[in-house]
């Protein structure tokens, strides 16, 4: 009779731990009750040796990953050659794998590709074209399928029957055709991205105080003190020009120490930039030309009306004369107090600052004179032009 296999053992011993669990779970409990430090002894060195067995086994892994990373870097031909294969032969699962990543991190994947986009716009846009070049139908069907909606179709075909309109209007106006610079996708994106940094910057309302505040007191101190403040930057210059050293333009010395002046005396200007500066500067310039060409504008219509009213007599029959001239000529007669006025305004131009207007605000100043005029010395002209009509024409 032979010995029982290592097998006929074993399944004898599964046998009779299934049918006597009990009676072994509770000797195991006498047994840790009455040898409770052994028990506590082999509980830790299984610990250790199941410690010990795990760090084997991350060992073993790290050195097959670092194997493998030396293969993958020493072998990079045969590395592509196998994932090439190996994609070729599993594209199912290649886009499963894919739409399950899109599907949990669309908007990362969305942002990555718009960010490659950006860095290489001419690559983007060769790909694109490539990519219509090679596919015509496909684009025809998008188009055609884009259209099907109605009121997409009815909105394009108004939009491009304006457009036709437009450009039939400028064609008779003698005008150029309407030009419009598509911005592409990058560039709205890069818009956004620095219209969102611009309005979300914590320190904008504060920047925008600093400026504002600035900005008008600058203006408020050029139109109060720019005349003596020129006067000392045209001296400066002068002096500059007597010792032999380079030009500098009256207006940056002018606002250059205007500006400084009125950061003095400003609480904050920690957020103030050069640009910031430099905008101030320009709104502060197109203020006081404004001001300075009202200013021109009102002092020659009052000299206008002061020299009208001083020699109303003489421009009266100069007046009248130009009337009987332009009848002669075939012309319509001209108002006789706008004809006076425009008489006038060519004796008072050249003796005041007009650098600010042009011709036709000489007219229109000569048009308010003529009415600040006409209630004072209408019936003077309209009694010397009848005085005129009577006399022949020589």
């Amino acid at each position: 009779m032979g010995h029982p296999s290592v097998d006929d053992e074993a399944e004898k011993r599964r046998q009779y731990v299934a049918a006597n669990r009990d009676r072994i779970r509770e000797m195991n409990r006498l047994w840790r009750s009455e040898h409770l430090d052994r028990a506590r002894q082999l509980n830790r060195d299984s610990m250790r040796r199941a410690t010990a067995r795990r760090h084997r086994e991350a060992e073993l892994r790290e050195r097959g990953r670092e194997r493998a990373k030396r293969w993958r870097v020493e072998h990079p031909e045969r590395r592509r050659e196998y994932q090439q294969r190996w994609v070729a032969e599993n594209r199912e699962k290649v886009r499963e794998y894919y739409n399950r990543y899109y599907e949990a991190h669309r908007a990362e994947v969305n942002a990555r590709a718009a960010a490659r986009r950006d860095a290489d716009p001419e690559r983007t846009k060769q790909i694109t074209q490539q990519w219509a070049e090679r596919n015509k139908e496909r684009r025809a069907e998008l188009q055609r399928n884009r259209r099907s909606d109605p009121e997409i179709y009815q909105s394009e075909l108004e939009a491009n029957a304006a457009a036709r309109r437009l450009k039939r209007s400028l064609s008779r106006a003698g005008l150029p055709p309407k030009r419009i610079r598509v911005a592409t996708a990058a560039e709205r994106r890069a818009n956004e991205r620095e219209a969102d940094a611009y309005f979300t910057d914590p320190s904008r309302p504060e920047h925008l105080r600093q400026f504002t505040v600035f900005a008008e007191s600058l203006t408020e101190h050029m139109l109060k003190n720019g005349a003596r403040m020129r006067e000392f930057a045209e001296a400066y210059v002068a002096s500059r020009a007597r010792m032999g050293l380079p030009p500098v333009p009256v207006e940056d010395i002018v606002y250059a120490r205007a500006s400084e002046i009125v950061a003095e005396r400003m609480r904050r200007i920690d957020l103030l930039t050069g640009r910031d500066v430099a905008a101030a500067v320009r709104s502060t310039k197109a203020e006081v030309r404004g001001a300075e060409r009202q200013r021109q504008f009102d002092e020659l219509v009052q000299a206008v009306v002061v020299q009208v009213r001083r020699n109303s007599a003489r421009y009266g029959i100069g007046a009248a004369m130009e009337n009987r001239a332009r009848v002669r000529r075939g012309m319509p007669r001209a108002p006789l107090e706008l004809l006076v006025a425009q008489i006038a305004m060519q004796e008072v131009v050249a003796r005041m600052p007009t650098s600010r207007l042009s011709i036709d605000d000489a007219r229109v100043a000569a048009r308010i004179a003529s009415l600040h005029t006409v209630t004072s010395v209408e019936s003077r002209l309209f009694a010397i032009e009848d005085r005129i009509q009577r006399r022949p024409f020589s």
